[in-house]
């Protein structure tokens, strides 16, 4: 007789951590909602609009793109390119994410809108697929209530509250992104590529719009990936 794998009231024992650490990257990235809701309302959007954006489009930096332009003064339309291009970044996420996932129907429609930084990063760093479904749901889940609340106060409070990086949060999500990325590193070969798109990035930074930087580094890190010899399967290598 097979002998069981222990398990908890909860779920097997890494459940509760991942859960946990999911929901510490939900709060830490869901709270700078306020300051996105703050920053919409004052670039002249109603708080409808404001709260529309991130219900519909929900990936912070394209909705932090598209404020911008619209307060440098350029059109809408323009403002919808510059997120759009930004967000084209989430296409590649799915890609890598969908076989892992398994998802259909309804379902895969969700999970289709959960899919940014956060909730990949959680994902793809598990050993196992019921682990990446686990940190995918609750981080994408977390990060999706928490900012859509968050973004609601920013906007209703609107000038009261003041710049919101006077309270350092524009800081916590760097640092959270920070925290997922840092077990890939590891390796000598990530550290070179994550240097590399590092450089690009800010090579490009005081010569280029909004998002062409992320996308540039974005686009150099996944052609230095594919041109890696492929590694074996090992811990943190979700297939």
């Amino acid at each position: 007789m097979p002998t069981p794998s222990p398990t908890t009231d909860g779920g097997p024992p890494w459940r509760s951590a991942l859960v946990r650490d999911s929901w510490g990257v939900g709060i830490a990235t869901g709270v700078y909602g306020v300051s996105f809701g703050a920053i919409s309302v004052a670039a002249g959007l109603s708080v409808l609009q404001t709260c529309a954006l991130s219900l519909v489009m929900f990936t912070g930096a394209s909705q932090f793109a598209f404020v911008g332009v619209v307060a440098a003064g350029a059109s809408p339309w323009s403002a919808a390119l510059t997120a759009t291009l930004l967000g084209t970044r989430n296409t590649l996420y799915g890609l890598k994410l969908a076989p892992t996932l398994g998802l259909k129907g309804q379902r895969r429609w969700l999970a289709a809108h959960l899919v940014i930084d956060e909730s990949t990063a959680m994902a793809v760093t598990r050993d196992t697929p019921e682990q990446a479904r686990v940190g995918f749901w609750h981080t994408g889940g977390s990060i999706f209530l928490l900012w859509n609340l968050a973004t609601l106060v920013g906007a209703v409070a609107g000038d009261h509250i003041g710049d919101p990086r006077v309270y350092g949060l524009d800081a916590a999500v760097g640092a959270a992104f920070l925290a997922l990325l840092w077990p890939r590193l590891a390796s000598r070969s990530n550290q070179a590529i994550g240097l590399l798109a590092a450089v690009v990035a800010l090579g490009l930074a005081p010569f280029t719009g909004a998002g062409v930087p992320v996308l540039a580094a974005g686009g150099v890190a996944l052609l230095a990936g594919l041109l890696r010899p492929a590694a074996p399967d090992g811990p943190g290598a979700v297939r």
